[in-house]
């Protein structure tokens, strides 16, 4: 991995999963080709897609923004095979490699992963021989360097990196929220990869966007510091300061976030001590906080059986907790789940808790928003 890892000084990875919509749902692609020339002008390289983001939209939007647009050498893509989701046996698992091939226009891949690794689904990796098949789909220059995304816990990464040496690099939640989050080990993982030579992409490093607007003892603790910059800027700052990373994933959906992310990764200065120390007071603030973890990706929300709006429903008993509305959010909690199934619907059946990377007690939690609907 010397050929490419430090090569590039520009921490800041453009990720494609939460692009700008117009009001009928469809991607604005006019913005998101306006946030790609800004990117790519600062000296920004490497986008990150996904066969099953959007339905395919997302590696779409991304060859009309750039491919179409930039000459090949202008730009990094790295997108996922999901051998667990959208596919049903080895055949239609291998096919999303191909299927991507021709929705992004890119004529190989730069960064190739399978996606999502955790201990209830790795398994369908082997049983459908992809890692098999991503080492030849590199052999045939298809792939310059390929690895997999992880969302589990330390040990089971251990070794899965000692299975597959081959394996060139890894991508991690890694943030100052989850740093020592016994449900995502970001440390105890960072530095199995440290141990196996591979760089890491980091995923999630604002949490799913929490870290942006985070709950209000943590942004007193930033504005206290006072140095002008988003709360954003401190989640993504804290994670390209360490070492051994390729880049930091930011999922950006409008300009607006584009360029404040631009504004202090352009030239970007690593945390000084001061600066740490500010986020670990915002660590200490974070761990006394009750509000539920979800990063809304939606994948508990694939497979269920009673159209639950999960993280909507978090969203809403977040806001309870923190904000204390007058309704008990009652009336935010009819809104989010008109049409939809509600937390009393929920039969147990275990779907969503398999598919959550966050690892978190699904069913419990629901158990707990009910108190919402009396």
């Amino acid at each position: 991995m010397s050929d490419y890892l430090g090569k590039d000084t520009f921490k800041l990875g453009f990720g494609l999963m939460r692009l700008p919509k117009n009001p009928d749902g469809s991607t604005d692609i006019p913005q998101v080709c306006e946030m790609a020339d800004k990117f790519l002008a600062a000296g920004g390289t490497y986008f990150d897609t996904a066969y099953v983001y959007d339905e395919g939209r997302s590696e779409a939007a991304f060859k009309a923004a750039v491919v179409d647009r930039y000459p090949r050498d202008r730009f990094t893509i790295c997108t996922k095979l999901c051998a667990w989701m959208h596919c049903h046996d080895e055949e239609s698992a291998k096919q999303q490699f191909f299927t991507s091939l021709e929705r992004t226009g890119a004529g190989y891949f730069d960064y190739y992963l399978l996606h999502a690794l955790q201990r209830n689904n790795y398994h369908y990796y082997d049983d459908y021989h992809i890692w098999e098949f991503l080492q030849e789909q590199k052999e045939k220059g298809l792939v310059k360097h390929w690895g997999f995304s992880f969302h589990a816990d330390a040990a089971l990464l251990d070794e899965l990196l000692t299975k597959h040496p081959e394996v060139d690099f890894v991508q991690l939640q890694i943030n100052y929220a989850d740093w020592e989050n016994p449900g995502v080990e970001s440390r105890k993982c960072w530095e199995i990869c440290k141990k196996h030579g591979k760089p890491v992409t980091v995923m999630e490093p604002i949490k799913g966007g929490a870290l942006a607007n985070p709950i209000p003892s943590v942004k007193a603790v930033f504005d206290e510091a006072n140095n002008g910059l988003s709360y954003a800027s401190w989640a993504i700052r804290y994670v390209a300061s360490m070492d051994n990373i390729i880049t930091v994933l930011s999922g950006m959906s409008n300009l607006a976030q584009m360029e404040d992310n631009l504004s202090y990764m352009k030239d970007f200065q690593p945390l000084n001590e001061e600066e740490q120390a500010v986020i670990a007071k915002a660590q200490k603030a974070l761990s006394e906080d009750k509000s539920i973890p979800c990063t809304a990706c939606h994948y508990c929300t694939e497979g269920c059986p009673m159209s639950i709006p999960i993280p909507e429903i978090f969203a809403v008993r977040n806001r309870v907790l923190s904000f204390k509305p007058w309704d008990g959010g009652k009336r935010d909690y009819v809104i989010a789940t008109t049409g939809k199934g509600k937390a009393s619907d929920c039969i147990q059946c275990g779907q969503c808790e398999g598919a959550c990377p966050q690892h978190l007690p699904i069913i419990e939690l629901l158990e707990q928003c009910r108190v919402m609907e009396s």
